[in-house]
């Protein structure tokens, strides 16, 4: 790799790690070509990216960065998983990791919080954005819903008591 594609990669390392929510670094040794493909198509799917890049470049784009402590985790073979939301990348890599005992995860980053492996699992447990928003939805049209019930009872109640009178009439 010539010195002007080496700059150009370190340029894209650099926009992924100034952009990215949440960035997740994973050992993919023994991985086959078509296990890698999937994994990039399931990641694509979900709103993130995979990126393999030398590790040394890599740590040259992290000088810096607020993410620049997943350096550590940068030895053999490894491979960035990343996307703009906090939740996505580490969701993917965590369900494919299960499914794939060659995907390994080693660590990762959150903003500038450092996780291991296990900050990792724990950041894909947590509800995605969309999830977020569908709860914080429903959260606020549960009360306009106990409102508009409560509203209608006394109708109903008084609608129920009308009919009981008229049948204790008719009998």
């Amino acid at each position: 790799m010539d010195r002007a594609r080496k700059e150009q990669v370190v340029a894209e390392l650099d926009q992924i790690f100034e952009s990215s929510g949440v960035i997740v670094v994973a050992r993919y040794a023994g991985l086959t070509v078509a296990d890698m493909q999937k994994f990039r198509r399931s990641m694509r799917e979900a709103g993130g990216s995979v990126r393999v890049a030398k590790n040394r470049l890599s740590k040259i784009a992290l000088v810096g960065k607020r993410c620049e402590g997943i350096a550590d985790f940068m030895r053999g073979m490894t491979l960035l998983a990343y996307s703009e939301d906090a939740v996505t990348a580490a969701k993917v890599v965590d369900e494919y990791a299960s499914g794939n005992s060659k995907l390994v995860i080693v660590g990762g980053s959150v903003g500038s919080s450092l996780l291991d492996a296990d900050g990792v699992r724990a950041v894909a447990r947590m509800p995605s954005r969309e999830e977020m928003l569908s709860i914080l939805v429903s959260c606020i049209l549960s009360p306009a819903a106990s409102i508009a019930s409560a509203v209608g009872a006394p109708a109903s109640n008084i609608a129920s008591i009308l009919s009981e009178v008229e049948e204790r009439a008719a009998a």
